[in-house]
C-alpha cells in the first residue's frame, strides 16, 4: 500500500507544525522546508484547516499553527480522511473483476487494510515528533520566508 502524495504531505505538515513551538511558519516556508510545490501545500493546508487541525492566518504576523486537536489527532484518522475508506483494489470498477464473486483476495486485503489503520489509530501527531524526529524537523527549517 502506498499513501497518496497529499496524505504524505498532510502528515509532514502536521509534524513540521508540531515542532514549531511559538513560531508560525508560512505555507510557503513549510513547502520549502518539505521540498514540495507550494500549490500542493496550500491545498493540503486548506483541508487541514477545514478539519480543525491547523490554524492558518494571513498577512503580517500570520502563518500556520497546529491546534490542540491537531496535536492529539490520530494518525490513522488523518490517513483515513486523506485516503478515503475505499478498498485497496477496485473489484467493482469498469470493467469489473471477473473473480469478484468468489475471490478470497479481496477479503484478505480488507483485513490487511483494517490492521494497517488499527496500527495507526492509537498513534497521535505528538507521538511521531518525539526524538529523533523532532530535532530533525527543526533542523530542516530554512528560516524566515517571503510573505504569502
Amino acid at each position: 500500500m502506498r499513501l497518496l502524495r497529499s496524505t504524505d504531505l498532510a502528515l509532514r505538515v502536521l509534524m513540521r507544525l508540531a515542532v514549531a513551538a511559538d513560531a508560525t511558519p508560512t505555507t510557503r516556508q513549510v513547502a520549502a522546508d518539505m521540498d514540495v510545490p507550494y500549490t500542493h501545500t496550500t491545498k493540503v493546508v486548506a483541508e487541514l484547516q477545514h478539519l480543525g487541525l491547523v490554524d492558518a492566518r494571513r498577512g503580517r504576523g500570520g502563518g500556520l499553527a497546529l491546534t490542540e486537536k491537531g496535536r492529539t489527532a490520530s494518525v490513522g484518522a488523518v490517513v483515513r480522511t486523506f485516503e478515503g475508506e475505499g478498498d485497496v483494489v477496485d473489484c467493482e470498477g469498469t470493467p469489473g473483476c471477473p473473480l469478484r464473486s468468489g475471490c478470497l483476495l479481496r477479503g484478505a486485503l480488507r483485513r490487511a487494510q483494517e490492521a494497517f489503520f488499527a496500527t495507526l489509530d492509537p498513534v497521535t501527531v505528538a507521538d511521531i515528533v518525539t526524538d529523533p524526529t523532532g530535532p530533525l524537523l527543526l533542523g530542516i527549517s530554512r528560516g524566515p520566508a517571503e510573505e504569502d
